[in-house]
């Protein structure tokens, strides 16, 4: 950008194919405005082309992108709702005289932004050398005009003569990288199986108040801000539920409509998390005006990452819906800004793993008492009563665990 301090002047781009309806298009240039202002752009105006399809050489057709080019000044961006090819995003900053990027590549700039830790950046820079690496062919002066703005931001910012063969260099070693990450969470999620504590995942839109209800819910602060991708890193906290049992619940990254393959791809480690859950709640912004489009798009990224465990839909921000919201249990309506429902999220939470669970009575001789302490460590222990032979421990276990111990059960 120019100036630091003056917001960037962006035009905003969709293309209407088919049977799309009107308030679709609508509905993804919204978000489209909304995620260019989280980057700090200022959107003057937004265009829709009626297209059966998109012309391969720039997308909406070069009428089309003239007529774009008697708006737009020089220094102003142009951002397109769909992922433009090389070629079309080349095609249309030559006729355009303006740089022109893509949906993929505004959200991998905002994900550069919020990128705090060394993993998320890890991912970020993988996600967006993938994005670059077959767009420095033939692109010299579209890539000059993006200069050092939106789009170019960095860990991922690279110098346009960088050579081929050093991006892949780099990409290999952020693979390796990751895959240290990896193993690291596979060590953490070992630990966390060993003790037999199960895992509930917080999934859902970005923005629809998963960090807010992760606090709410462990009495915890991790940062919350109104804004899309505020949470970039897994976060695990305890959540207590009641009669002594607790589980761990962990909040990720959240999701989003034509969520980047290239970022799939690069979080995958901390979007592993999310396979590796007991239970999903799915938080849903109850009051956002296209819910079943978001709850649609998550639905989506699940499957894409072969997330496939139970769910609980969680209707969050029921404060702002001036209507009683009507929900099937075990799914909740609550609001974690006031607090309200919490406690039945927490009681349908416990029911679930309630029924998992089994009471069983167990025996160990004093020469085993050293045994007794693995099941202490994996169940949700009741009573316990020392006899003139040995300890026995009336508790609570999981089918795992009932497996493991079954040498001491009565």
């Amino acid at each position: 950008m120019a100036n630091a301090n003056v917001a960037q002047n962006t035009y905003l781009v969709a293309l209407q194919q088919g049977m799309a309806k009107d308030w679709e298009i609508e509905s993804n240039l919204a978000e489209l405005a909304e995620l260019a202002a989280d980057a700090g752009l200022h959107v003057v105006d937004s265009f829709v082309q009626k297209r059966n399809y998109p012309d391969p050489g720039t997308f909406i057709g070069k009428g089309k992108a003239l007529e774009l080019a008697e708006v737009v000044e020089e220094g102003d961006l142009v951002i397109f709702d769909d992922e433009l090819s090389p070629a079309q995003q080349g095609n249309l900053s030559d006729l355009i005289e303006a740089p022109v990027i893509d949906r993929t590549q505004l959200i991998l700039d905002i994900f550069a932004q919020r990128a705090q830790s060394n993993e998320g950046k890890i991912q970020v820079e993988l996600a967006q050398l993938n994005y670059l690496l077959p767009r420095l062919t033939g692109r010299g002066t579209a890539l000059s005009r993006l200069g050092g703005g939106i789009g170019t931001r960095g860990p991922g910012e690279t110098k346009l003569e960088t050579d081929r063969r050093r991006i892949r260099r780099r990409i290999r070693d952020l693979k390796a990288d990751l895959e240290k990450v990896r193993k690291s969470r596979a060590l953490q999620r070992r630990g966390r199986e060993r003790n037999a504590i199960p895992i509930v995942a917080l999934v859902g839109y970005t923005n629809a108040g998963k960090s807010t209800l992760l606090n709410a819910l462990t009495n915890t602060d991790v940062y919350v801000a109104d804004r899309l991708f505020a949470t970039l890193d897994t976060t695990i906290r305890r959540w207590e539920l009641k009669e002594g049992r607790w589980v761990y619940l962990s909040d990720t990254v959240g999701f989003i409509r034509k969520l980047p393959h290239t970022l799939v791809a690069a979080f995958q480690a901390t979007l592993e998390e999310v396979t590796y859950a007991d239970l999903l709640l799915h938080v849903i912004d109850a009051s956002h005006p296209h819910s079943d489009e978001q709850i649609e798009a998550v639905h989506k990224v699940l499957a894409e990452i072969g997330a496939t465990q139970p769910v609980i839909s969680v209707y969050n921000k029921s404060d702002l819906v001036p209507h009683r919201l009507e929900v099937r249990s075990p799914d909740q309506a609550v609001s974690a800004r006031t607090g309200a429902n919490l406690a039945r999220l927490t009681e349908a939470v416990y029911n679930f793993f309630a029924a998992e669970y089994t009471i069983r009575d167990y025996f160990f001789p004093f020469p085993e008492l050293g045994e007794a302490h693995q099941l202490r460590e994996r169940a949700h222990v009741l009573a316990e009563e020392f006899t003139a032979r040995g300890v026995v421990i009336k508790a609570e276990v999981d089918e795992q665990t009932a497996s493991i111990m079954s040498a001491f059960e009565k």
